[in-house]
């Protein structure tokens, strides 16, 4: 493969371009791994349809569980699954330039969701490629968004980035006598049980399909970036002043795995200190 400027892969000739600053780079070339250039992956997606209609919440029961409206009430999982292909389709197009450039994985990588025309949503993975200076290569670049200094200090400590991983759920919650009212101007200062609910289930659910995610890159734990809970009304079709509140949480982390090391590393040299005081 080539770079762009049409030099190999790692030749210290050749340009290329970095999201890191100089302390991060030193700190990458510290570990073994010189920069290769900066990768972009995007993917626009239509988010506008959710697949909710009428009030698919759930209710409170008399004994306190929740039960759907009905057994034909829609379900957030199409949407969920979308949420989670476009950013693995950005984040895909983003190891495919790292592959283009040589590069053994992409360092500091920075995923971030807006706004688009007509509802739409673009998702965007930003990083740096690095290049191992070493004869083995992996099989497919690894994806981490450590960046310059956190990313030394997982190798000099025996532990590998594998893989980004994430985690979507949505849960929603239709109002009912533990919500409605509660949460009034009118109201005492108390807690809302069932929107403590809501949130802790999307919150489960999300760390649940983070351990998935992380179990297919092999890796041993997973290293949180980003933890993103989002709440917002969803009227009901059936008219008056019923609604739903949709909860969607997201994680996002690197999935690391140890590696054996045949001794631990040294780390930077000691700095020598001068007496400047005059002696007598």
């Amino acid at each position: 493969m080539n770079r762009r400027d049409g030099a190999p892969p790692g030749n210290p000739g050749g340009t290329w371009d970095s999201t890191l600053s100089s302390g991060e780079f030193a700190a990458v070339r510290s570990v073994g791994f010189d920069p290769v250039g900066q990768v972009l992956g995007t993917a626009v997606f239509n988010i506008g349809y959710t697949g909710l209609w009428a009030c698919p919440g759930a209710w409170t029961a008399a004994d306190g569980t929740e039960r759907p409206t009905s057994r034909w009430a829609p379900s957030l999982s199409p949407m969920v699954s979308t949420l989670y292909t476009a950013r693995r389709l950005a984040l895909s197009r983003a190891v495919a330039e790292c592959r283009e450039l040589g590069g053994d994985g992409i360092v500091g990588v920075d995923l971030q969701v807006g706004g688009f025309t007509a509802g739409m949503a673009e998702f965007t993975v930003l990083g740096t490629a690095v290049r191992a200076r070493s004869r083995i290569r992996p099989r497919t670049p690894f994806t981490s968004h450590l960046r310059g200094q956190d990313f030394a200090k997982l190798l000099n400590t025996g532990w590998v980035p594998t893989g980004l991983a994430f985690g979507i759920a949505m849960e929603t919650r239709h109002d009912d006598w533990r919500t409605f009212g509660r949460g009034r101007w009118a109201a005492a200062n108390q807690e809302i049980e069932g929107y403590t609910q809501l949130i802790g289930r999307a919150r489960q659910g999300a760390r649940s399909q983070l351990a998935l995610d992380a179990a297919k890159h092999g890796g041993d734990g997973v290293v949180v970036d980003e933890v993103e809970l989002k709440v917002r009304e969803n009227e009901c079709a059936n008219g008056g002043s019923a609604r739903d509140l949709v909860a969607e949480a997201v994680l996002v982390g690197t999935t690391i795995a140890r590696f054996d090391r045949p001794r631990q590393s040294a780390g930077p040299a000691p700095l020598t200190i001068m007496r400047l005081e005059r002696e007598h």
